[in-house]
């Protein structure tokens, strides 16, 4: 896909969203949602560049950083750990400065409120003011079983306040032409609710009535 047609195709994710997508792909992709955005208003949308990192080490991250390309959603593994901040505000200005879209990780960030302001997309398992060491140097963009959900480098990280999911790259047309549809039947629905509809009857549910 052209760098273009790639852009388009975000930028509709970003506006379907993710509960959307997820549910137009037959429900696949979602991530634990005890991963949530730092800022709830926060939305983001890239390929991955998977970071596998050794809790409480943040060498590959500080690595991964530097070889991310500008759009990129760093997707880090720290295996759920979350006694140490593994991502601050250095390495937010940073990223930020290397156009990096955001990162999630399954472990715990600090310098929250700094990281907030500076309007960094971070998704995040916990918060942690405790620091790291720098000696295991991980493995940088490598295929993960991440939360629970398999990512590979060059998928789709979709996350907003509803949580994160992972579109496959091949899928990304087929997302999107999908959840367009289901955005559509979902607005002809509120437009029948708003004519006097009955929900169940939309949705062809039993009419359980009760009892007098």
């Amino acid at each position: 896909m052209k760098a273009r047609d790639a852009t388009a195709a975000f930028d509709q994710l970003r506006l379907l969203g993710a509960a959307t997508i997820h549910e137009a792909l037959g429900r696949i992709g979602a991530v634990d949602p005890a991963i949530k955005p730092l800022d709830p208003r926060t939305c983001l949308v890239g390929p991955a560049f998977t970071v596998d990192t050794a809790p409480a080490d943040n060498l590959a991250v500080q690595q991964a950083v530097t070889l991310a390309q500008p759009g990129d959603v760093l997707v880090i593994d720290a295996k759920g750990y979350l006694d140490a901040g593994l991502w601050g505000d250095v390495l937010t200005h940073y990223a930020q400065r290397a156009g990096i879209a955001g990162i999630v990780v399954d472990g715990a960030v600090r310098d929250s409120t700094e990281i907030v302001q500076l309007g960094f997309p971070v998704f995040t398992r916990g918060i942690c003011i405790k620091g790291t060491d720098k000696h295991n140097p991980g493995r940088i963009n490598v295929p993960l079983m991440f939360a629970g959900t398999p990512v590979s480098p060059g998928d789709i990280i979709l996350g907003d306040c509803d949580g994160i999911m992972v579109v496959p790259a091949a899928e990304l047309d087929r997302a999107v032409a999908l959840g367009e549809r289901r955005a559509a039947k979902e607005n002809h629905m509120r437009e029948q609710i708003t004519a006097g509809a009955r929900l169940i009857d939309l949705l062809g549910l039993p009419d359980r009535r009760p009892a007098r």
